[in-house]
């Protein structure tokens, strides 16, 4: 057995103002703002206890904020001033502004307290897009 195995690559951390529209795989650290409860429903005391939970939470770096779609599970983690490492982000398009989401392809995960203030000044969620489409001759 002299093949080594293939090691795992060191992920790339992505800072929010280099977020872009239709782009996946981003590592991030966060810092979360606030965080605002959107949608709670389900039946506690059907035969599958499943209760879908969604929260919007504002999240930011030092170069800037943008909303994370928080679902279920992580709307525990997602506490005022915790430090977050969001792994395997994509950006979803929702009326034409960019939002932050993990799927279950990702990870959330809480770690220690970074030593960076937010800049709250530079919120690309309040960006809008448009859709253009192309026709190329």
């Amino acid at each position: 057995m002299a093949e080594s195995k293939p090691g795992l690559r060191k992920p790339v951390f992505t800072k929010v103002d280099q977020l872009r529209p239709g782009t996946s795989g981003h590592t991030l650290t966060v810092k979360v703002v606030n965080t605002k409860m959107v949608l709670q429903k389900g039946r506690p005391d059907g035969p599958q206890a499943r209760q879908m939970r969604i929260a919007e939470c504002l999240v930011g770096d030092e170069t800037g904020m943008i909303i994370f779609t928080a679902r279920n599970d992580q709307v525990d983690l997602m506490k005022e001033g915790a430090t977050i490492t969001l792994r395997n982000a994509k950006i979803d398009m929702f009326k034409g502004s960019m939002r932050l989401a993990v799927d279950r392809w990702g990870r959330v995960e809480v770690t220690e307290p970074a030593n960076f203030t937010v800049k709250e000044d530079n919120n690309l969620s309040l960006i809008e897009y448009e859709l253009v489409n192309v026709v190329e001759e």
